[in-house]
């Protein structure tokens, strides 16, 4: 059964960006509401990503959870993210570790740069995030539908809680 799933990724089109991302508005904090996580964000909450624009153009980024709990252990990761020349400033590679570099495509960004879906190609990955820490369950519900028509298993989409916030629930679609 694997094997058909990983021949039904392989036949998906590309992932399309948004148009275009004024860098700039981009930046500051994103609240991880959901996401596929990577192995690196292993039970989080509080997760949070931080993006200042480097006088260079790159990306200094700032991943941050807790482990296990709202008060568990603090992580913290620093990639670098590089804008991909003539993509709109809407396809990122993030570099972790050199000399590596992940694909990070902006799918969706609502038109108040308060909400956004960031994909991959692969479909393993995908994050949405919110400026704020809690969205209304209307909104949640619109980015999971924006990512299942992405090609993404939904199913497979995990909630993180953050202080004083109450997560929105996976529903049915």
């Amino acid at each position: 059964m694997s094997i058909f799933g990983l021949s039904a990724c392989q036949n998906l089109p590309p992932i399309k960006t948004v148009g275009q991302v004024d860098v700039d508005r981009f930046m500051g904090d994103w609240y991880v509401i959901a996401a596929i996580p990577t192995i690196m964000e292993r039970d989080p909450y509080n997760p949070v990503e931080h993006y200042e624009k480097n006088p260079d153009g790159t990306i200094a980024t700032t991943f941050t959870y807790n482990q296990g709990a709202l008060d568990g252990k603090l992580k913290v990761y620093h990639p670098t993210g590089f804008v991909v020349p003539d993509s709109g400033n809407a396809e990122w590679k993030m570099q972790f570790l050199w000399p590596f570099k992940s694909e990070y495509l902006i799918a969706y960004l609502s038109d108040d740069y308060q909400h956004t879906i960031v994909a991959r190609n692969k479909r393993d990955y995908v994050w949405l995030m919110s400026r704020k820490p809690v969205i209304d369950q209307a909104t949640f519900n619109q980015l999971v539908e924006k990512t299942k028509a992405l090609g993404y298993d939904i199913n497979k989409l995990e909630i993180f809680p953050h202080l004083n916030a109450k997560a929105p629930s996976k529903q049915p679609l």
